[in-house]
């Protein structure tokens, strides 16, 4: 299988490092190339970054960091995957899409080396969505003075066994698209609201 991949080169690294390279082919697409090289699976780490590089391509899966936007608004043979910093590199990637290309695209995944979980497809998935919820959870405890940002980070990494503090996580994600999904989220459920010291950021 020949896979190519749009990505920054540690988005590339990390996505590369998935992959089982004694096998599969695996070439880097660089956005100012005239030519689409033709691949077995196309991977746009930097679709919600940049927009589409892919969009040629209808005949072949194309895989699309794409937390925030839905398959709706999306190509028929697009699968979104969770792409966001402290994610893309867990064991398992996260990818939600159409029902008749999913299952596809989890078996093409799973040939290559890489093994996923489904999500249902709504905007932020599963992991960015419960993340964001947190991070926006802190900054309303930061705002009453519960503790610093050092001591919720540590409190969250010690009691939960996560890989890092909401803060931590904030900074390695992006403020910004913490802040976007909060709010198509909050389109939706006003549970969502934006901790006033996250919006101050």
């Amino acid at each position: 299988m020949h896979i190519l991949i749009h990505g920054t080169p540690e988005q590339v690294a990390v996505l590369t490092n998935k992959i089982d390279t004694s096998i599969h082919q695996v070439s880097v697409f660089k956005k100012d190339e005239l030519l689409i090289p033709e691949a077995d699976l196309y991977m746009d780490a930097l679709f919600e970054d940049e927009g589409p590089v892919f969009k040629e391509i209808e005949n072949k899966p194309v895989l699309v960091n794409a937390v925030i936007t839905t398959s709706v608004q999306l190509a028929a043979n697009t699968i979104r995957f969770n792409g966001w910093g402290g994610f893309i590199g867990q064991e398992k990637m996260e990818i939600a899409g159409n029902e008749n290309n999913i299952q596809l695209a989890a078996k093409q995944l799973a040939d290559a080396g890489i093994e996923t979980v489904i999500s249902a497809d709504t905007c932020g998935m599963i992991g960015p969505r419960v993340v964001a919820m947190i991070i926006n959870e802190a900054y309303f405890a930061l705002a009453e003075n519960i503790s610093s940002r050092e001591e919720i980070d540590i409190a969250m990494k010690s009691g939960t066994n996560y890989p890092y503090g909401p803060f931590e996580w904030c900074e390695i994600i992006g403020i910004e698209k913490i802040k976007n999904l909060l709010h198509h989220l909050r389109l939706e459920n006003t549970r969502y609201e934006i901790a006033p010291a996250l919006i101050k950021n």
